[in-house]
């Protein structure tokens, strides 16, 4: 049930809505039909069905009726019915091509939001935005519509958070801030949510906020609205306060929390609980404002979710709470002697006489040694006596040593930041189809850390076993001397630098045909080449991937390149 209620998509959850016009269709635990259906009642509903159709009248919507166990596409088998709801039902899956978990929105080809769902599912597929729980096939098949999306059993959904207790000031702004952005992004492309409820918003372990059924569940439940960023952005106001209350700042209660008192209108949430951060309090207000009710200090509301990432990123940045300090446990003073506790205390034995030997020179031998020791410094003293006489008594002659001195040119120059004229996505054959994110790989050198080029994601860290490694190529405009490379990625990630010929007028094809220089792991790594390389083309090479909310992905946030 933990699993369920963490991964599933968000598509039952109707608390704080209006009720749908298909109540008839309640949610289901397994979506197997009934043993008792018989041949003569298939063959009944079949004929009724068929005078519907002739009289004009339209049929119910029935969800599909599969079982546990059924395999769409040869590939994908449905494990457990996690909603049956409207004449759609949405199910846990297994990728038997790819061996991992994956969630399956399922409805009839003929649903009236059939066509609405695949154009949603497709567009969100397009996005390619890691922060938004990924899209990875939406197909039309036997009369059936199915979209299938990334399954994240290691992030906990807001809702469950909220059941514990509010938020943390610190959490709560990563909250605001991560999902207003993405939101902002996705508008930019022209997606919307509309049903971003907290259910929608999944955490992982790493504290990175995901958004799951970007523009899907509002077509699986037909929801609309003329306004959709200012829709999006009041859901965004909603979720920050019932972050900072665990409150939900309408009347009616909703997805857990309960809702304000009735007839006070939309409080501030300092005066609904009492030490709320303020100036997340005056985000959320601005987010919601409506009706007139605005923030305390009367600035103007946010309308957009862009407008709402400016208004977070303007405001003093909220750090995270120090670390709580444990007092050591207070220990029995002892009375022992430092030195002997715990040890075994001297006892006294029987001693034995002992042979005292002669003084090492004191014998033969040593005498003989030492009359040839004291023949030899004299040896060496006289040596060093004619040597210093030869060296004083010589003629002054001239030094053909010539002495130099260091000048400011034979100093090695420094290193200087190389401009990168442009960069394209590498992934070459074998096990490479030549395309990993070409859109975002811009973002790995326009200087701002909180974009990046990432890879797809892999069931391991070697790419699944199906390749060595994928990458991105930087073409420095003609060949520069190359002396390091600074790298900065999500998580620690293994990488290699690699360079072309100097002479190379294109990058080469394949991965072989650029040379290793340096290699290296971790976060943000300065890789220096053991001497400077003249080269017009630089491939950084990802040999292994950081485990990422339950998936191994690379992420490139800056790369420089280094003379």
């Amino acid at each position: 049930m933990a699993e369920r209620s963490t991964a599933a998509v968000d598509v039952a959850d109707n608390s704080g809505d209006d009720p749908l016009t298909a109540k008839a269709d309640t949610a289901a635990t397994d979506g197997v039909a009934e043993d008792q259906k018989t041949a003569e009642k298939t063959a009944e509903a079949t004929e009724s069905k068929a005078v519907e159709r002739q009289s004009g009248e339209q049929p119910p919507i029935t969800a599909p009726e599969l079982h546990s166990g059924h395999k769409l596409a040869r590939r994908y088998r449905l494990e457990e019915c996690v909603t049956r709801l409207d004449g759609f039902s949405s199910w846990r899956a297994v990728d038997e091509k790819l061996r991992r978990a994956v969630g399956v929105h399922l409805l009839p080809a003929d649903h009236p939001r059939a066509r609405s769902v695949l154009a949603a599912a497709r567009s969100s597929a397009l996005l390619g935005d890691p922060r938004f729980v990924q899209v990875l096939d939406a197909v039309e098949e036997n009369d059936l519509v199915y979209v299938v999306h990334e399954w994240l059993p290691d992030s906990t959904e807001l809702t469950a958070l909220l059941a514990a207790g509010p938020l943390e000031p610190h959490d709560a702004y990563q909250l605001v801030s991560q999902v207003s952005q993405a939101m902002a992004a996705a508008h930019r492309e022209g997606l919307a949510h509309l049903r971003l409820t907290p259910s929608a918003v999944l955490r992982s372990s790493t504290g990175q906020y995901r958004i799951r059924g970007l523009a899907v569940n509002a077509a699986l439940r037909g929801i609309t609205a003329e306004r959709p960023q200012r829709t999006d952005t009041e859901a965004i106001g909603a979720l920050l306060y019932a972050a900072l209350t665990q409150r939900w700042p309408y009347e009616n209660d909703a997805h857990g929390l309960s809702g304000l008192p009735k007839g006070v209108g939309l409080l501030p949430p300092d005066q609904v609980r009492a030490g709320v951060h303020r100036g997340l309090a005056e985000i959320a207000m601005r987010a919601l404002a409506n009706d007139g009710a605005t923030a305390s200090r009367q600035e103007p509301p946010c309308t957009t979710p862009d407008e709402l990432a400016k208004a977070v990123a303007s405001m003093p940045r909220v750090k995270p709470p120090e670390p709580e300090f444990i007092a050591p446990p207070e220990y029995q003073q002892t009375t022992y002697q430092q030195g002997t506790y715990g040890r075994p205390q001297p006892r006294p034995v029987a001693t034995q006489p002992v042979v005292v030997p002669p003084a090492p020179l004191e014998s033969r031998t040593g005498k003989a040694m030492k009359w040839a020791v004291s023949a030899l410094l004299i040896a060496a003293l006289g040596l060093g006596s004619w040597q210093i006489a030869d060296r004083l008594l010589a003629p002054e002659g001239k030094d053909e040593t010539p002495i130099v001195h260091p000048s400011a040119d034979d100093k090695p120059a420094p290193s200087k930041p190389i401009a990168i004229s442009s960069a394209q996505d590498f992934d070459p054959p074998p096990g490479g189809n030549g395309e990993e994110y070409p859109e975002s790989v811009a973002n790995a050198f326009d200087g701002d850390p909180s974009t990046f080029w990432h890879t797809k994601n892999y069931t391991t860290a070697k790419f699944g076993n199906l390749k060595s490694g994928v990458g991105i190529v930087l073409d420095l405009g003609s060949a520069q001397k190359v002396g390091s490379v600074d790298l900065s990625f999500v998580g620690p990630t293994s990488a290699e630098i690699r360079t072309a010929p100097a002479d190379a007028s294109s990058a080469p094809s394949t991965a072989e045909g650029f040379t290793t220089q340096v290699s290296k792991t971790g976060s943000d790594m300065k890789l220096k080449l053991i001497k400077p390389v003249t080269t017009r083309y630089v491939l950084v090479w990802l040999t292994e991937l950081p485990l990422t909310d339950g998936e191994f992905r690379g992420q490139l946030t800056e790369v420089k390149v280094m003379s």
